[in-house]
């Protein structure tokens, strides 16, 4: 029976002269692939061997390179597969974790927050404009709520009521979870009235709440062209997303002393490891807290 070594020269000339594949590609291959036979050795390949070589990656590669390693490594056994089908890959059926490093969510500046909402309502103002109030009304909620811009232009007049002093939503989230999210600002409450008052016919024939100028429910692409119309407003060069606003959402009430699992509960989180990433930001925010007002810092000694 061939070594491991030789069935890797076997399938990396194959690679060469059949395939025809790049210099760039074969190099690659070659690396990824020699690299793993070093890591095996003399040992039978099998899953917990696999296993142990992404574990072994993991530690020491981006994500990235770990991915491209182990996809080099499956094409090789996969040629061999459907050379002996007799041969199965110890890929089959076999799930390899590759650990992606948690980044820290990106947040939407307080003052461009407010800027941006001058804006829509400067344009409404000027121009008494429904579209401008539509436009109004979108960044207000995905400020005030958190929502993901899906849940946002999925809501219906059956998932968006009035109280007497509140906006009610209720959010069908990722699995068809449910949750109420309840807004009190009287703006927003008074500014999702009168946007009512004018989309009311439209919004009934349609059976979605926000609109497009086609009187067709509003799309995520077009949520995100409203951000991009009153970032360009606000003379802003941050890049925003509509997720953006659900990251400051979130920060924004850790910082101010709201309970963790609250937040994961108005998110729709399934799990608080997944909200958890939001108390590095409050951290963050605490630290500057303590270096700026910690009396502390007025302090200062000679050594």
């Amino acid at each position: 029976m061939d070594t491991l070594k030789e069935q890797v020269a076997a399938y990396l000339r194959r690679c060469e002269f059949e395939k025809g594949l790049s210099a760039d590609t074969l190099k690659a291959y070659r690396g990824d692939l020699a690299q793993f036979c070093r890591f095996a050795g003399a040992r039978t390949v099998d899953k917990a061997l696999l296993g142990e070589y992404a574990a072994f990656l993991n530690s020491r590669y981006a994500p990235r390179s770990v991915k491209r390693k182990l996809a080099s490594l499956r094409a090789f056994y996969a040629a061999r597969e459907e050379d002996d089908p007799a041969l199965e890959s110890p890929f089959h059926r076999l799930r390899l974790h590759i650990k992606y490093p948690r980044e820290l969510p990106r947040v939407v500046p307080e003052e461009l927050v407010r800027a941006l909402l001058q804006a829509a309502y400067a344009r409404y103002r000027r121009a008494q404009s429904r579209w401008a109030l539509r436009d109004a009304l979108v960044l207000e909620l995905l400020f005030a709520t958190g929502m993901r811009v899906s849940e946002l232009c999925a809501l219906t007049p059956e998932t968006f009521q009035f109280t007497a002093a509140s906006l009610r939503l209720l959010i069908r989230g990722k699995g068809r979870k449910e949750r109420v999210l309840e807004v009190a600002a009287d703006e927003v409450v008074a500014l999702a009235r009168r946007y009512w008052e004018a989309f009311g016919p439209a919004i009934h024939a349609t059976g979605a709440v926000l609109l497009n100028r086609r009187s067709r429910p509003l799309q995520p692409q077009s949520v995100r062209r409203i951000i991009d119309d009153y970032q360009a407003a606000a003379q802003s060069s941050l890049h925003i997303t509509p997720h953006m606003f659900r990251h400051t959402f979130a920060t924004a009430l850790l910082e101010n002393g709201v309970d963790i699992r609250y937040i994961q509960s108005l998110l729709g989180h399934s799990s608080i490891s997944t909200t958890e990433i939001y108390t590095h930001v409050a951290t963050r925010h605490q630290s500057l807290l303590l270096a700026e007002k910690h009396p502390r810092s007025k302090m200062n000694f000679t050594l």
